[in-house]
């Protein structure tokens, strides 16, 4: 028995937009039905001492720590600026 029909590819297929041919919703119903199994199959694990996941890798996070530091003199980066006016760099208008 199948897990899922020809009408039910037919409509999955319609919604992705795509255009199938008879022969091809017949091979699609088989090959997600032995998909569909084999997902079942997983069910049948005991998965109760298994602990949630939400990578299958152990993942840290490999950024740097967030600490402030000391940044730029006002005035050596003013010194390197096309144009300034105020202590502020100035820059072409981009709103009209």
């Amino acid at each position: 028995m199948t897990r899922i029909s020809e009408d039910q590819v037919r409509h999955v297929a319609h919604l992705a937009r795509l255009a199938v041919t008879d022969e091809e919703v017949h091979t699609f119903t088989e090959q997600l039905d032995a998909i569909i199994t084999f997902a079942e199959q997983l069910n049948e694990l005991d998965t109760s001492n298994v602990l949630p996941t939400s990578h299958v890798l152990n993942m840290k996070n490999v950024l740097r720590k967030d600490e402030s530091a000391p940044g730029l003199d006002r005035e050596d980066v003013l010194k390197n600026a096309p144009d300034q006016q105020d202590g502020q760099i100035r820059v072409p208008s981009i709103i009209e």
